[in-house]
């Protein structure tokens, strides 16, 4: 990594006597709101030193979203900042702007979420930068890429699932398009943001050579259709909503039971056979013209129509409990709080928590990757809006004290 990196920074979760996989990797992030954040912020799990540029006095605007903590701090920022440092900087400012330049030449990685041309108008653009570091592996994060007819165009993470198909596909058959009960637009955009860091950083471990990534959200959305475009390719069919309702297999749904709780079915062929064991219904697994997928698929009606009403008159967990003995695959419709409640969530540890230096105590949801056999790492501490200027400064761009206070009483920082 580059010899000006710096290992074991604060906020970087590493446990004593262990070496997180990014470690010695340098992170400047420009981005803000969710998918480039997320993104950065897995970095910073993962080991990474992630150096998060804001503005002065007001910072990420996700810092003044709901929910709101007692003491003012918002949660939605602390989803997606953990383990970060946090530095003040007015990139409208010359002096703000030569700062950040001299941060990136220590830098391995940038990351930015500006329109395009946004970075370049600053001088802060991927040419200009790796003139002076010829190893940084740069990331624009956009909505539609660095080029296309809509490339300079504005959109939020509804509005890519609009556009995407996302949205049209998701709802039953007879209602009206949703939205998806999570921000995924957002947050896969912001996994192939921290991909294309990682593939960057691999391929300069080979070269030498940085590289400029151009990840688009809405490209990462139309990716997301990979099997609903397969089936428009094969058949030349639109694909339409169907609920919970798989569209090439059955059963594959959410069935309610006599408690009024959910249970969702997933099976194929060899799980046909004891799943109407387990619901009595022998005149089914008997007819030959529904042993395999095709012939379910082509009575989806009937069938469907007998396994929701088998299913509406057992009671969930005894049904639950005689499917997974029978090997069939099916679990509970959970909400947010009992999934995470759940105890194989709480055995693999899922949610953690942190100490921050003003609202105290507060839970997160872990980032997901885990050295086999090894203890998770730790959740890092969302930073407080400029906590770090001082020490960044000191540290990456040689300024001492007095210079720095001047910064301050200029606006600069």
């Amino acid at each position: 990594m580059n010899a000006a990196s710096t290992a074991g920074a604060p906020g970087t979760p590493s446990a004593p006597g262990s070496s997180a996989p990014l470690e010695g990797v340098t992170v400047l992030d420009f981005s803000r709101v969710l998918a480039a954040p997320m993104a950065t912020q897995i970095l910073a799990e993962l080991g990474a030193t992630v150096i998060k540029v804001e503005r002065p006095r007001c910072g990420d605007e996700t810092r003044g979203f709901e929910p709101r903590l007692p003491q003012g701090e918002s949660a939605y920022f602390f989803a997606f900042n953990r383990g970060k440092r946090s530095v003040t900087l007015d990139l409208k400012n010359p002096r703000g702007r030569d700062l950040a330049r001299r941060l990136a030449a220590r830098a391995d990685v940038v990351v930015e979420n500006f329109l395009p041309g946004a970075m370049d108008k600053l001088g802060l653009g991927y040419d200009e930068l790796a003139a002076h570091n010829p190893g940084l592996v740069y990331v624009s994060a956009t909505g539609f890429g660095q080029s296309g007819p809509d490339r300079m165009r504005k959109g939020y993470d509804t509005i890519f699932q609009a556009l995407s198909g996302v949205m049209a596909m998701t709802g039953e058959p007879d209602g009206p398009p949703s939205k998806t009960g999570i921000p995924v637009a957002d947050m896969t955009s912001g996994l192939w943001v921290a991909i294309a860091a990682l593939t960057g950083l691999a391929g300069r471990g080979a070269t030498g050579r940085g590289r400029h990534f151009d990840v688009s959200m809405m490209d990462v959305q139309l990716s997301l259709q990979a099997l609903n475009a397969a089936r428009l390719f094969a058949l030349d069919e639109d694909p339409s909503r169907t609920g919970t309702e798989h569209p090439g297999r059955v059963p594959s749904a959410a069935f309610q039971t006599a408690d009024g709780g959910w249970l969702h079915i997933s099976g194929s062929d060899q799980h046909w056979g004891p799943l109407c064991s387990v619901l009595g219904l022998d005149g089914l697994v008997e007819d030959p013209s529904l042993r395999n997928n095709a012939g379910r698929v082509a009575h989806r009606e009937r069938v469907m129509t007998a396994l929701r009403t088998a299913i509406a008159a057992r009671n969930r967990e005894a049904l639950l409990k005689e499917l997974h003995a029978a090997d069939v695959p099916a679990g509970e419709v959970r909400g947010v709080r009992e999934a995470l409640a759940a105890p194989h969530a709480r055995e693999r540890g899922v949610v953690t928590g942190f100490d921050h230096p003003t609202e105290g105590p507060f839970q997160a949801v872990r980032t997901p990757l885990r050295e086999t056999g090894g203890e998770p790492a730790p959740a890092g501490t969302p930073p407080l809006l400029g906590a770090d200027t001082d020490d960044v400064l000191a540290e990456f761009a040689g300024l001492d004290d007095a210079e720095i206070e001047g910064l301050r009483a200029t606006g600069v920082i």
